[in-house]
């Protein structure tokens, strides 16, 4: 049966958000703020495993209580200085573990609000795809370039953009050629591309935002809450 592994890279500093700690640690919901991604995809009864990738120096997990969560959940402290890195780490570690076929699904640790809903959509549009997918949203807005001096260059047709988010779901196999071959890559999909891939393209939701500023806490705060509420309403 094919196995999938889910990857959680949580090694950043943050440096945007101007706090003295890393953002995935920042309280959110009375938690850590990756608290939420990993509740979310340990839920998933077809992830085999979730896999929080820390820095080496990371003193922040054994601060906070992680025993709500189930055994698949684990912290591999292999964190590299960029995604990429930490990835290509993660999956040299599952060697031996993992199959050339099973699936990694890597999510981002500062995209909080993602719902279990949503990635059962994603698990089920994606797995049965030859090379795996991600989710993403078509572009909204107008795309405006600048050479320099905030001056407007050129503005860039929108037409088939869409702004990639996570999860992102890939063969075991063609993950790891491609952060070989292009270790640089910002994300899991344009390493699959440098290697001949065509990633397909799942529709996500503007909720599964990106926390990037300290004024992306509250709007995520907010979806939490709603989210929480929805679900005592209806059980």
């Amino acid at each position: 049966m094919t196995k999938i592994f889910a990857l959680v890279p949580a090694a950043g500093q943050g440096t945007r958000m101007g706090e003295a700690f890393p953002k995935q640690y920042l309280p959110l919901a009375g938690r850590p703020m990756m608290f939420h991604s990993l509740e979310t995809l340990a839920a998933v009864d077809r992830i085999t495993a979730v896999i929080a990738i820390l820095s080496p120096m990371d003193r922040h997990w054994g601060a906070h209580d992680w025993s709500a969560f189930p055994e698949k959940i684990e912290a591999l402290f292999a964190g590299g200085t960029t995604r990429g890195a930490s990835v290509a780490n993660a999956l040299a570690m599952l060697e031996g573990r993992a199959a050339p076929g099973d699936w990694v699904l890597v999510h981002d640790a500062a995209r909080p609000c993602i719902g279990r809903e949503l990635v059962e959509q994603f698990l089920d549009e994606v797995g049965d795809d030859p090379v795996g997918g991600l989710l993403a949203m078509p572009l909204a807005d107008t795309l405006k370039r600048s050479e320099g001096l905030l001056r407007v260059s050129e503005t860039i047709p929108r037409e088939g953009l869409w702004r990639a988010q996570t999860p992102q779901m890939f063969r075991y196999d063609i993950l790891r050629r491609g952060l070989a071959r292009k270790p640089e890559a910002t994300d899991e999909s344009q390493a699959v591309e440098s290697v001949g891939g065509m990633p397909k393209l799942v529709q996500g939701a503007n909720a599964n935002f990106k926390v990037t500023f300290t004024d992306d806490l509250p709007i995520a705060e907010m979806i939490l809450a709603r989210r929480v509420a929805d679900e005592e309403t209806s059980s």
